[in-house]
């Protein structure tokens, strides 16, 4: 009873602050509903992290591939059935966690590339280049964190002529708010005229360089503190394997008790995490026309 009592408001307070730890998104509330939605996400962020010729189904056999491997492993080294199921759960989340790293990874390395990109597009405007040399010239001379992408797109308006189709392409491998904030001006010139691209290039690179400059600053003091808290959810999960790996600890695990005071263990530990996220999370700009 008492842990009925427990668990129902335990439940109660996850209820109550789950506005603050999953706050609604206007962009995936117009989403579609069901399997499309989740086909959705999962191409959204495997073209965040540079993986958009991977299709969602090699992500799905993925994640099931490491989680029976995971949960085959844990039952073999423990037989303990909830530890089993952890580690499938925890290891059918894992790729999920690392293209999400990886996509923000990719996001730091190209917010420092931006502004470079913008000077070298102004000196090409200025020698004279038209709007599509001065972009497809970047897969030589822009940084090589973004060269694949515009050699990409010289390759794509060579072959089709449509210089706002292959801006469309290039925007989609690109995948980044600031990108797309080049790529709307760079349209927006293109169809409208005018001679003020050079200093509205010029303006964005200095924002770019200054938008950089702060969150770099804030992301560094912050690291230390995420590490931290990662650090204070995975240690005592790492002493539960090791203690269960004794046959006595996996008996005491596998009975009723220990059981239930895994998968409270585990609730806690994935609220903790999600309040740890919401906590150090930084607003990321939105991306223009996605």
């Amino acid at each position: 009873m008492i842990a009925l009592l427990g668990g129902g408001l335990g439940i109660g307070f996850l209820l109550v602050a789950s506005p603050w730890l999953w706050p609604a998104d206007r962009s995936r509330a117009r989403a579609p509903k069901g399997p499309n939605a989740l086909v959705s996400r999962a191409t959204e962020l495997l073209e965040a992290a540079g993986y958009a010729q991977v299709a969602p189904r090699v992500l799905g056999a993925v994640m099931a591939g490491c989680a029976l491997t995971a949960a085959a492993v844990a039952w073999l080294v423990t037989t303990a059935g909830a530890l089993a199921l952890l580690a499938g759960v925890a290891a059918a989340w894992a790729p999920l966690v690392w293209l999400r790293s990886r996509a923000a990874r990719l996001v730091r390395v190209r917010r420092a590339v931006w502004p470079d990109v913008c000077d070298l597009l102004v000196g090409s405007v200025r020698a004279g280049l038209s709007l599509p040399d001065a972009v497809a010239v970047l897969g030589d001379s822009a940084p090589s964190a973004v060269r694949p992408a515009f050699a990409q797109f010289d390759r794509d308006v060579r072959a089709s002529g449509h210089f706002a189709s292959s801006l469309d392409r290039l925007k989609q491998q690109l995948s980044d708010p600031m990108a797309d904030r080049i790529v709307e001006t760079l349209r927006m010139a293109r169809e409208v005229g005018g001679t003020e691209l050079v200093p509205v290039l010029r303006a964005l690179s200095v924002s770019i360089r200054s938008d950089a400059a702060l969150r770099g600053e804030v992301e560094s003091k912050q690291s230390w503190t995420k590490g931290a808290a990662v650090l204070g959810v995975v240690a005592p999960w790492a002493v539960l394997a090791v203690m269960s790996v004794r046959p006595e600890g996996a008996q005491a695990y596998a009975s009723a008790s220990g059981v239930t005071l895994i998968l409270v263990g585990a609730v806690i530990s994935f609220v903790a995490y999600r309040i740890m996220l919401r906590v150090g999370r930084l607003p990321e700009p939105r991306r223009w026309f996605a």
